[in-house]
């Protein structure tokens, strides 16, 4: 029995192979494919999607780990690295990955393929700053792609941007290289806004280099992360900022947290004043939630306006939101089937605790959002099929193509790819 993080999504493969290197990726495809057998790429269960779900092979690449090689603006690391463990790793070289999303216990292959990023208007997700990558296709054969290969035509085999958000559709992903930039000190703070002002255009989400905003939809109060290059070389928070942003805080700004915490709801403080320390360290969600998720990528104008949406929609159906809606911004992305795709976007993510009755909740969410030019995290819960893909994505056709390149026997096909993208 396979079964993700929070137990939200589980089923039970014939079969799980764990490769340890790219060989042992190639044997696994071709056995399946030999047998007749469809397969699914998994790492470490941290995605909310069915996209890993399958009653016929898993190939676990979780342990397909370690780091290949570093440069001076490049990292290149094995599919199953966590995200947490390459940052480290260059951490130690005084470089760092441009994008920090709040999982670093991701593999680095998982993040790319659904398309997971942080929080910085100007920050491209993992899935940008990919050059290049290695991997096995649906005939067993090992393919590399590059961002320094010609543009993609018809008679090409893949192209970069079919890979970047690839959903496991395209082959087994054994090997990424990913830009780095200089690994720099950071100072984080946090403060209580109102809603309008936080998330409107040219506002606090696009000021900052890192910024995220959690929303009490019930009264629009509103709490603003964000941090940006220390002012010279300020102290670290007493204890190291992992201690820091451990600690339970009771006030911020003075009554604001006070006001808050009373009402599990509503937007928690994670750090007392300002912390100071490697954006890894800091902006990772330290105690994060055990629960199902749904998010949204919205064109960046409308984030304020669906942000207000959602608000009324959830009261008007008397459907409580227990957590506060957290909202990020991103540039446009060039992944053909990434939710950013082309347009400069606002996130905004739901969350519901386990044990939860979710399905209600995130239908409605769906149903405003989409509404508003939104478009599903593929880690996330979402209703959508391949019709809602046509419309949505331009580059679909493309995708398609390069997928009957790659895997024009389906093999790495499933229930929910299916639904997707279609047989």
């Amino acid at each position: 029995m396979w079964v993700n993080w929070w137990g939200g999504q589980q089923c039970r493969p014939r079969r799980t192979d764990r490769p340890l290197d790219e060989a042992g990726v190639v044997a696994a495809v071709r056995r399946a494919a030999e047998r007749g057998h469809t397969l699914r790429p998994v790492g470490s269960g941290l995605s909310d999607s069915a996209l890993a779900l399958t009653d016929e092979v898993h190939v676990d690449c979780s342990a397909l780990t370690g780091i290949v090689a570093i440069t001076s603006d490049t990292v290149r690391a094995r599919a199953g690295a966590t995200i947490g463990s390459v940052q480290e790793a260059l951490a130690q070289r005084g470089r760092a990955l441009a994008t920090v999303p709040h999982a670093p216990g991701a593999t680095i292959a998982g993040a790319i393929a659904t398309g997971t990023h942080g929080g910085g208007a100007a920050i491209g997700s993992l899935s940008e700053q990919v050059v290049a990558m290695r991997f096995v296709d649906g005939t067993g054969r090992v393919r590399s792609v590059s961002e320094d290969d010609p543009p993609w035509a018809p008679h090409a085999d893949a192209a970069l941007d079919a890979l970047r958000t690839g959903l496991g559709a395209l082959g087994i992903v054994t090997e990424v290289e990913l830009r780095t930039v200089p690994a720099e000190v950071v100072e984080a703070r946090e403060e209580a806004v109102g809603a309008e002002e936080a998330l409107a255009g040219g506002g606090p989400l696009d000021a900052h280099p890192f910024a995220t905003v959690d929303v009490h939809l019930p009264t629009r109060e509103a709490l603003l992360r964000w941090a940006g290059p220390a002012a010279g070389e300020p102290e670290p928070a007493p204890g190291g900022p992992v201690e820091a942003l451990g600690r339970a805080v009771t006030r911020l700004g003075h009554t604001a947290s006070a006001q808050w915490s009373a009402q599990r709801s509503r937007p928690a403080p994670r750090w007392e004043g300002t912390v100071t320390g490697t954006a890894h360290e800091l902006l990772p969600d330290p105690h994060p939630l055990r629960g199902g998720f749904t998010e949204w990528a919205l064109p960046r104008e409308a984030l304020a306006a669906a942000v207000r949406e959602l608000g009324a929609a959830t009261a008007a159906r008397d459907l409580e939101i227990r957590r506060p809606v957290e909202v990020r911004t991103g540039p446009a992305e060039t992944g053909w089937l990434h939710p950013a795709h082309g347009r400069a976007t606002g996130w905004i993510m739901v969350r519901a605790h386990r044990g939860d009755d979710h399905d209600p909740l995130f239908r409605l969410v769906g149903s405003v959002l989409e509404g508003m030019g939104g478009r599903p995290h593929w880690a996330g819960r979402h209703p959508w099929t391949a019709a809602d893909m046509k419309l949505a994505y331009p580059t679909l056709p493309e995708f398609l193509a390069v997928r009957d390149r790659l895997d024009p026997d389906r093999l790495f096909g499933g229930p929910h790819l299916e639904a997707l993208l279609g047989p």
